[in-house]
């Protein structure tokens, strides 16, 4: 085997999250304001991307979703920091074994722009996952037009995260 990834199990993790457009803003996408205009309507910061990376972390290293970790009913996840969401999945999945290994993530949104903010966005999601800004990978598309997101009335995210042993 080559390069730096240890022998051994390797796992994969999806996860999805989607909110309407609408609430206060901002729009967060990993932790970067990509928008002042609008914002979405969510019990925490409504970070999309972020929420959908925290349940890929979580799926791959067998430790539920983020519902389980982070209920909306809890009224003390009102506003919560996603991004902070985020490094607790990590570090529990540190605790169970698994270290993020490489992040595939894509956002689906019709009229705002993410590529001014993607070397942000994926220095932030690096730094938060403990891997270099190489093994992040941040995309965006729209729906042209079909369905709600398309219609502006919301935003989505993807994720892929492949973790490996902790070394």
């Amino acid at each position: 085997m080559t390069g730096d990834v240890s022998p051994g199990p390797i796992r994969t993790g999806w996860g999805y999250d989607a909110h309407r457009l609408g609430g206060d803003p901002p729009v967060l996408l990993g932790g970067v304001v990509i928008s002042d205009d609008v914002g979405v309507i969510a019990t925490s910061d409504g970070d999309v991307l972020a929420h959908a990376v925290t349940d890929a972390m979580l799926g791959a290293a067998v430790l539920g979703d983020m519902g389980d970790h982070f209920p909306s009913s809890d009224r003390s996840f009102s506003g919560a920091d996603s991004m902070g969401m985020l490094r607790r999945a990590v570090d529990s999945a540190l605790s169970a074994g698994w270290q993020a290994d490489h992040l595939d993530a894509t956002v689906i949104v019709e009229k705002l722009r993410v590529a001014p903010h993607r070397s942000e966005i994926r220095a932030g999601l690096a730094e938060a996952l403990g891997l270099g800004v190489d093994r992040v990978s941040v995309k965006a598309t729209t729906t042209d037009g079909l369905g709600p997101i398309g219609e502006g009335g919301g935003i989505a995210a993807v994720a892929v995260v492949t973790v490996v042993p902790v070394r």
